[in-house]
């Protein structure tokens, strides 16, 4: 097609055409391009190339097609090529330490490393890239093993078939925080024309500065891994079956090694989910945090193998989800507040074994602000530190990493949304090393004739009990979700937020908002947390003591809730807590959300 056929009475919208057709070289998506301009489709045109993924959750994710808008070669080379320019303006030193890059098993994801590289290569940094498939984890422990100044796994995590996405790494092994996220969308916009040799990722596989270091980084994570581990000689002994999945991702191999690094018997694997593959044919969600709907298949295995425990992986392995049989036959399955209850006590009853000398004021344990606090009711009871943050593990892994520059030991740290960072060897979720973690655990307490279940009592009873309520709604009309956290920030006049719910029942005592950076619990109204104007965030404190935030995901277009009511230890009638939270939701979600004039889909279990 020539530029004089371009014509879609929108200036603006013509140049990106005549841009895009100029410099993408893949095929199919220049033919995508091709055909909604030869049709005038001009809506569609502007969604795709009059708007560009802008750096979210440290870096990029989206749905893979044409355009701007979307994940594809080009948008792959051009954020590739900003990265790498503003890599070696901030830090010099780049072009000797090098960065890492890896890539899971989705649609295009193998490409997509590969470009990524030629671009690095071309801005004059060395590559270290995964020959093959490998967990996210890896990309941030072979940082600070290789001494690298920054790292990229290719990956969409647990979202649908369709997306991919462009996660980033800093030299200190943590996911990028601002200022560095602006820096590089500055940057990536400023470096857009396709450099020589974008396209030449045969090049790229020949260039002398390309090294695979995926034999040194696995040998060194799995000894590492190994002399974590408090008793291999118990874990030898294990009666225990476990049950893997890797969701068709990219864990299989890698938990089989981990199962043998740390002594344990062979896994017992869900075969139809154990080969990668990027259709995720079993599954409605890749997404082991949706519970039962995600893991009927392990149930069934497991059942026919005798095995009482299920751990399963997201499809980039740096999550982990557990399930236990109860004595009735029906199957557990943990929430991500739950297992941060028991990694967070396990993480404790460790370093007291292994390493008595640390004083409890020099340990810390993190977690994000929608997360349980039972790891802070645990610190306050054994003396050690708890840090609350912002959502995510960008936030945590960095202010582990500053809590380590001054010599503290960092033994834990969590999201609900099943993401664990046992340790500080890997500053970002692992959910291999999580299910290391957990076996051993689990093998342990079998010892103590005690299941997984009747532990979480136990912290309950000793640290006090915590109930949460979390879900989401699914909406994919940003309008309406501006306009409803509007509402409730004018909500009976400007400048005003909701007072209570429930007809009055459930009084709001104070409002946080890291949207806007209000915060009534302050003397001077201002938040405490770091402030996001581009995310939507505001929590309600209940004179019951819940805790309620509403937020949007960084990742996928979801409204999410979180809410928590803790007990006393002395408090004995969960139950009625448990009740009390439930109609406290109800009256949140129907009153502040109000799903059906919105038009919001539920959570499908």
């Amino acid at each position: 097609m020539s530029d004089l056929a371009i014509d879609t009475g929108n200036p603006e919208l013509d140049k990106k055409a005549r841009e895009w057709l100029k410099w993408d070289k893949n095929e199919k998506t220049l033919e995508e391009i091709k055909e909604l301009t030869s049709h005038r489709d001009v809506a569609t045109l502007k969604k795709l190339l009059l708007n560009r993924l802008l750096f979210g959750t440290a870096g990029l994710r989206g749905r893979m097609g044409a355009g701007y808008a979307q994940m594809n070669d080009l948008v792959i080379i051009q954020t590739s090529q900003g990265f790498g320019k503003y890599l070696t303006t901030v830090n010099p030193e780049a072009k000797t330490k090098g960065v890492v890059i890896g890539h899971d098993s989705r649609h295009n994801s193998h490409r997509f490393a590969r470009l990524a590289a030629a671009a690095f290569l071309n801005a004059g940094v060395p590559v270290y890239l995964y020959g093959k498939i490998v967990p996210t984890p890896f990309v941030p422990f072979g940082i600070n093993q290789l001494g690298a100044a920054a790292g990229v796994m290719v990956t969409a995590s647990h979202n649908p078939k369709e997306d991919n996405g462009y996660k980033v790494y800093w030299e200190n092994g943590a996911q990028i925080i601002p200022p560095h996220d602006t820096g590089i969308q500055k940057s990536i916009e400023e470096n857009l024309v396709p450099w020589e040799n974008a396209w030449d990722t045969e090049r790229a596989m020949a260039h002398p500065e390309m090294s695979d270091p995926l034999e040194e980084i696995s040998n060194k994570y799995f000894s590492m891994l190994a002399s974590s581990m408090l008793d291999k000689d118990m874990n030898k002994a294990s009666p225990l079956n476990f049950t893997v999945t890797s969701m068709h991702g990219v864990s299989h191999n890698y938990m089989v090694e981990a199962f043998s690094s740390c002594g344990f018997k062979p896994m017992i694997p869900v075969k139809e989910q154990m080969v990668p593959d990027p259709e995720f044919p079993t599954v409605k969600f890749p997404n082991p945090e949706e519970g039962k709907s995600a893991l009927d298949l392990s149930f069934k295995t497991a059942d026919e193998n005798n095995s009482t425990v299920i751990l399963a992986n997201d499809p980039d392995a740096d999550r982990l989800a557990v399930a236990e049989k109860q004595p009735s036959g029906q199957w557990k399955v943990l929430t991500g507040n739950e297992e941060g209850a028991l990694f967070g006590w396990w993480a404790w009853f460790r370093s007291r074994q292994l390493t008595q000398h640390i004083s409890p004021n020099d340990c810390y344990m993190v977690a994000s602000t929608v997360s349980s606090k039972i790891l802070r009711a645990i610190a306050n009871k054994e003396g050690f530190h708890f840090v609350e943050t912002l959502t995510g593990f960008k936030w945590m892994g960095n202010v582990s990493y500053d809590l380590l520059q001054k010599d503290k030991t960092v033994l834990f740290a969590f999201e609900e949304a099943i993401g664990f960072m046992n340790g500080s060897e890997v500053l970002d979720k692992d959910g291999v090393s999580a299910a290391m973690r957990l076996a051993e655990m689990a093998t342990y307490l079998l010892k103590q004739n005690m299941t997984l279940t009747d532990k979480l009592h136990a912290i309950y009873k000793m640290y006090g009990y915590h109930t949460s309520n979390n879900s989401y709604y699914i909406c994919h009309d940003q309008n309406v979700i501006n306009k409803m956290f509007e509402r409730m920030r004018n909500f009976t006049e400007p400048n005003t937020y909701p007072k209570s719910v429930g007809n009055g029942r459930f009084i709001i005592r104070d409002v946080r908002d890291l949207t806007t950076g209000y915060d009534s619990s302050q003397p001077n109204k201002q938040a405490v947390l770091p402030v996001s104007k581009s995310s939507q965030m505001i929590t309600f404190s209940f004179a019951n003591g819940c805790v309620l935030t509403l937020r949007t995901s960084g990742t996928e277009p979801k409204i999410k809730y979180y809410s928590e009511m803790c007990a006393t230890p002395e408090q004995e009638d969960w139950a009625a807590l448990k009740a009390e939270l439930a109609e406290l939701v109800e009256a949140v979600v129907q009153e502040l959300m109000e799903p059906d004039k919105n038009g919001l889909i539920p959570r499908a279990d």
